[in-house]
């Protein structure tokens, strides 16, 4: 018995590289990075100034009174969902609202309001903190708060699997349409980590970059930390069809894995094995697949150990893959990276455009990939797939073609 098929029929998102889809895409094109110093928060003794921000929010129409609720992270979300529900062309009406969901992944939390508490408390010797601390800094409340801006009463949940977490969001999303429970859903990720508790975090790991991203590269020596959200409204085919809604693509399928390893170190086998997985559930041959955007963090260790996951799943085929990594734009944004970079293999599908991986100055002989280095290439992408792989050994790899 065939099972539904899950289409995509509208994305949003925001990032240092622009406050809506189009400019995220023009960015990508151009190979244009967003990273530079990080000027809208106090760096005290963080000893780098690296980052990719979002300088200004765009304009939104948000209620004020819910704003005053949200954290960050769960802003990011709810205006990249507000552009992904207008863009799909859908109004979640009474008769559909308990037919509509949402899944939310974040790698972190609501950390502005953590970082606030802890200094109103600490530095500020305050008695108290801010009466909605606890529901604007849970993981789940991007989700929560999205089904509250646009009436969603279907399955609403959020996700949590670090870098990894928009991949298993997208997956669970589908999940819940192939499942009955809803007939819309929307999915991705979210994630406003630049706060000094958060960076000094990473700095205290030791695998941040001093002056940019260089995913590939053999002169790469870190990731860089970014903020950003993106949603997608999905749909089953029949339903998108029904309403004549624009189809961008197809989820064709997703794979998971554990390396059930290292709580920081990648293997190859958890990565490749997600791979696989992601392969069969959508029913593709590795020969189908024109374009992976890779998790290509630009730490020494991932972008090696990928390169060698990928080329034991595609074998031959792996030389003709065009490969990028659009962290080197957008930056690793945590948990919405895997959203954004769903945006990039859309775009490659729709366009044929494969966007670049940027700042690459030196080839690495351990990452022998066709990489697309530093300016966009023209192809026909029939299928893509975007990795992630989280601490934790939590992988999680979704499959998207044209529809």
């Amino acid at each position: 018995m065939s099972r539904q098929r899950v289409v995509i029929t509208g994305i949003g998102g925001l990032c240092a590289l622009g406050p809506d889809v189009p400019a995220i895409c023009d960015a990508m094109r151009e190979g244009r990075a967003g990273i530079g110093p990080i000027t809208t928060i106090a760096l005290g003794n963080l000893k780098g100034n690296i980052g990719a921000e979002i300088k200004e929010l765009p304009e939104h129409r948000l209620d004020r009174k819910q704003v005053a609720t949200m954290d960050r992270f769960s802003l990011l979300a709810a205006i990249a969902a507000g552009e992904a529900i207008r863009a799909a062309g859908i109004e979640i009406d009474e008769a559909q609202e308990f037919r509509a969901g949402a899944v939310v992944g974040t790698g972190i939390y609501g950390a502005t309001t953590v970082d606030e508490a802890y200094y109103q408390v600490h530095i500020e010797n305050r008695p108290r903190v801010g009466i909605f601390s606890v529901p604007k800094a849970m993981p789940g409340a991007p989700a929560g708060q999205i089904s509250m801006a646009y009436r969603l009463r279907g399955p609403v949940f959020g996700v949590t699997s670090a870098c990894a977490s928009s991949n298993h969001a997208l997956s669970a999303a589908a999940d819940q349409l192939r499942l009955g429970r809803a007939d819309v859903m929307l999915a991705g990720g979210t994630d406003a980590p630049l706060v000094f508790g958060v960076l000094k975090g990473w700095e205290a790991l030791r695998a941040l970059a001093r002056d940019t991203c260089r995913p590939f590269s053999a002169d790469r020596d870190g990731l860089v930390i970014g903020e950003g959200a993106g949603m997608a409204v999905l749909e089953t085919y029949e339903h998108a069809r029904a309403r004549g809604a624009p189809i961008l693509a197809e989820l064709a399928g997703a794979g998971m894995s554990g390396d059930a390893s290292d709580i920081v170190a990648p293997t190859i086998e958890g990565p490749a094995a997600a791979m696989r997985a992601c392969l069969a559930d959508a029913g593709l041959a590795p020969e189908d697949i024109d374009y992976v955007n890779a998790h290509g963090t630009g730490t020494k260790a991932n972008d090696q150990i990928e390169t060698q996951a990928i080329r034991r799943v595609f074998g031959a085929h792996a030389d003709r893959l065009s490969v990028s990594s659009t962290k080197s734009m957008h930056a690793h944004c945590m948990g919405a990276s895997g959203a954004l970079e769903m945006i990039a293999c859309i775009m490659a599908i729709r366009e044929g455009i494969i966007p670049p991986t940027a700042n690459f100055t030196e080839r690495d002989p351990d990452c022998d990939l066709d990489v697309t280095p530093n300016v966009a290439r023209e192809r026909k992408v029939r299928a893509a797939i975007s990795n992630g792989f989280a601490f934790g050994g939590t992988n999680a790899v979704v499959a998207f073609k044209a529809a």
